[in-house]
């Protein structure tokens, strides 16, 4: 298949809108082109899913389960065709890109697994002859807005909680990895999901205005950047949709006197340069008690200069390239106003010649928390490291921030462990091991990191909401 079609309305539908060129970030080269879908398509398409929307809901959980087992057993079959699509567009290696398909597959079983543990609730009423009960509906139609980053595993992190809730699904890929989602949507086909059930397109920034502005939108669920959830939340306010927002984070890592600090060091940098740093949980700033300060910035700053960039199709071992050429000029633009504003840069931070969106494992210490690096989040392989004085001052550091999505603490000391449990300002926190999304857990941001969250019991239920019957029975 040459990915140039959109999966709508039951059917492989050619775009009628511009044309986008999709290119291989480690070589430049393009790899694909195609249409994107026009408006007038994607208001069929959402005519579609609220028709299907109907009778999917009024199947049994478990009939809806069943297909996405069945969608699960066709990932695993289509790993090596979905993770060849994904690794060219994306910059991953092969073994990475199969692996994501295989995790997305494991996802929608979990999702699956919990078609008869939906629960409602029976609450007491003030009348002796009346019972109170709280039924949990499917919202309608739901929007799926996916990353560059993850994009398999984040399309069935959002899609299979949504169906297996009785929502229908259209969703809107990344312009920069839209092909492997629509490699997906083969195997959307092959499980026979009704017509509507699911359709996957592509499409310019005017048409998924369109889309989520209508009123057949149950809900909109967005990973993204903290003004692409700006935008969502004002398309929203149209029709008074529920929002679910993912939207970043500066993961802070604190490293206490007592830590590993082998352990840490390549905790950290692995994380920052997993996939370029293009992670939203990617460890970004590091504070380090003074005690062990010098010897936490020599093993950092050996583990970054180990760290070699290059294409991962031929050295998947390497650290891959950023997503675009926009991409690189920002990361290169945010560490040369760091080192002006007089930071020092112990690794990297050389813009790279030749083909593809590379960029040095970047290491950055003497920085201030007022600096653009500090603050923003940079979606790059840039770690910024400074020491601290007590754990008051690291959580102050590590508090004073926009962000809230995920932090890591290195210690022993459980005391310590749980004062950052109890007073850092993020949804998550990771104790002697960087962020890893369960998809058990529950994954929510505080602050500018976003609404509502993805995974788990609490993830599915955002899919979800609720009517109040008051039953009488005198």
């Amino acid at each position: 298949m040459a990915h140039d079609r959109h999966y709508l309305t039951g059917q492989w539908l050619k775009g009628e809108g511009e044309l986008l060129q999709v290119d291989n970030p480690a070589t430049e080269e393009i790899i694909a082109e195609l249409k994107l879908a026009s408006e007038a398509q994607i208001l069929q398409a959402v005519h579609a899913a609220q028709q299907a929307q109907k009778s999917w809901s009024q199947l049994a959980s478990y009939e809806r389960a069943a297909y996405l087992h069945k969608l699960a057993d066709f990932l695993l079959l289509g790993a090596e065709q979905i993770g060849a699509v994904l690794a060219s567009e994306s910059g991953k290696s092969l073994a990475d890109a199969i692996a994501e398909v295989r995790y997305g597959a494991e996802i929608t079983r979990y999702h699956a697994e919990w078609s008869r543990r939906i629960e409602g609730e029976v609450i007491p009423s003030d009348s002796p002859t009346e019972q109170l009960l709280l039924l949990r509906e499917p919202l309608g139609v739901a929007v799926c807005l996916i990353p560059f980053n993850y994009p398999i595993y984040t399309l069935l992190r959002k899609l299979a909680p949504a169906l297996i809730t009785g929502n229908t699904v259209i969703v809107r890929p990344s312009n920069h990895t839209p092909c492997s989602a629509l490699a997906l949507a083969q195997t959307v086909e092959q499980a026979g999901f009704p017509t509507g059930v699911i359709q996957i397109a592509a499409m310019n920034h005017a048409t998924c205005e369109t889309l989520c502005r209508h009123a057949a939108i149950g809900i909109i669920s967005l990973t993204g950047s903290v003004e692409a959830g700006r935008q969502i939340l004002d398309y929203s306010k149209t029709q008074i949709t529920k929002v679910s927002l993912e939207l970043g984070g500066k993961t802070p890592a604190i490293v206490a006197d007592d830590a590993d600090l082998l352990a840490a060091a390549t905790a950290i940098v692995n994380s920052k340069t997993t996939h370029c740093g293009q992670l939203c949980t990617a460890v970004e700033r590091v504070y380090v008690h003074h005690a062990v300060y010098p010897q936490m910035l020599v093993l950092l700053r050996k583990a970054m200069t180990a760290r070699r960039f290059a294409n991962r199709l031929e050295q998947p071992q390497a650290m891959g390239p950023l997503i675009s050429k926009a991409a690189q000029t920002r990361t290169h633009a945010l560490v040369q106003a760091a080192l002006a504003a007089g930071a020092v840069c112990e690794v990297g931070g050389v813009l790279p010649a030749g083909q593809g969106y590379f960029y040095p494992a970047t290491l950055l210490s003497q920085v201030d928390p007022s600096m653009t690096v500090m603050q923003d989040e940079t979606f790059a392989p840039i770690l910024c490291v400074m020491p601290y004085q007590d754990l008051d001052q690291a959580l102050a550091l590590a508090n004073d921030h926009q962000y809230g999505l995920a932090s890591v603490l290195f210690t022993n000391r459980y005391k310590d462990v749980m004062r950052v449990a109890t007073q850092i300002e993020a949804g998550e926190l990771y104790i002697n091991r960087t962020p890893a999304d369960p998809y058990q857990g529950y994954h929510a941001g505080w602050k500018k990191s976003g609404l509502g969250g993805d995974d788990g019991k609490h993830g599915m239920l955002e899919f979800t909401q609720t009517r109040m019957v008051a039953l009488n029975f005198a």
